[in-house]
């Protein structure tokens, strides 16, 4: 036997529920997000297949969305409805007997010892299908980096292997943000250092990273595009390590008391969750939405992790004087970060 890691990602997961609860809409461009006006302001949080095929994604506001895919049905967004959804899928995949790591709505890390990890992925999507009539797809790794990239290459609703023995075949050759946990951001400064695909960043010179990179981030970026990853599926529960609050403004605010007035509008609701979960807070998050579509971010670090609703709003306003407050703001949020248990 051996033991494999299986990273289980539900398929348009938002949009398949909505499909399922209006079957009539099966084969359409969908559209989910919002309150499901695309003469308002708001964003995509879902698309379906259909709709991606016409330029539509995830965090594409909707009136661009709208314009791309015009035929297409926008629907708003029902949490509660995908929460009991996901619960029913991770119930079956528990029942397989697998240790199941949940990462969010749509998609876990699954441990299991088999001589066929093929067939358990087949498994897997038969309890899933027999449960919620929903697809999925499958990537099989010897770790879990691996196997989460391999979900990517098995959409939709199949299964893919990725392994050290395929890593550098099906990887080298791809751009350095293919990689898990590479963002756009990070690739243009891995671009500046001549290394633009993965088998260049496994190339370099892990120390050339660190003085670009820190001496942590440098050297972990190397061995990320190895395909290294001792990280274990943990079969905990998922607790999630920040909750946070936005209001997309239908009328842009260009009075910045307007805009402290919302942040601690949003920190005060923010405060009362927190308050609730009673988890200490550690650092706090402002992000902001200039017009027309930029977006920014600072934090707070609190001096001593805190549920206190005052201390949440007042480290919120501090993490607000560090934004220019010459430009008209289209949506504001506020993020809590708890600290780590010890």
């Amino acid at each position: 036997m051996t033991g494999w890691v299986l990273h289980v990602d539900l398929d348009q997961f938002v949009a398949a529920v909505e499909v399922l609860r209006r079957p009539e809409l099966r084969g359409r461009p969908v559209v989910v997000g919002g309150d499901g006006d695309p003469g308002k302001r708001g964003v995509v949080s879902t698309a379906s297949y259909e709709a991606r095929a016409f330029g539509v994604h995830s965090g594409q506001p909707l009136r661009v969305a709208a314009r791309k895919c015009p035929d297409a049905v926008f629907l708003p967004v029902d949490a509660p409805a995908y929460e009991t959804a996901s619960a029913l899928v991770m119930a079956a995949l528990r029942d397989s007997g697998a240790v199941v790591e949940v990462l969010g709505w749509d998609e876990a890390f699954l441990a299991l010892d088999t001589v066929d990890p093929e067939a358990a992925a087949r498994d897997l999507q038969r309890r899933v299908r027999e449960a919620t009539s929903l697809d999925s797809s499958v990537g099989i790794g010897d770790n879990r980096l691996r196997a989460k990239l391999a979900t990517g290459f098995g959409k939709p609703a199949g299964v893919f292997r990725l392994t050290q023995a395929n890593w550098d075949e099906v990887m080298g050759e791809r751009p350095t943000d293919a990689l898990w946990g590479v963002g756009a951001k990070t690739a243009k400064r891995l671009a500046v250092l001549g290394l633009r695909i993965v088998a260049e960043l496994a190339a370099a010179d892990p120390q050339v990273l660190a003085a670009a990179f820190g001496p942590a981030t440098g050297p972990w970026l190397v061995r990320l595009a190895h395909g290294e990853d001792d990280t274990p599926v943990t079969g905990a529960p998922y607790v999630a390590r920040s909750l946070s609050k936005e209001t997309t403004f239908q009328t842009d605010l260009a009075d910045w008391a307007d805009v402290r007035r919302e942040v601690l509008v949003l920190a005060a609701r923010v405060a009362d969750t927190v308050a609730e979960q009673e988890r200490p807070v550690g650092r706090v998050v402002v992000k902001i939405r200039y017009v027309p579509f930029t977006t920014r971010t600072h934090g707070h670090t609190l001096d001593v992790p805190t549920t206190d609703p005052a201390a949440i709003e007042r480290a919120a306003l501090a993490a607000l004087d560090a934004f220019p407050t010459d430009r008209e703001v289209r949506l504001l949020g506020v993020r809590a970060e708890f600290t780590p248990p010890p």
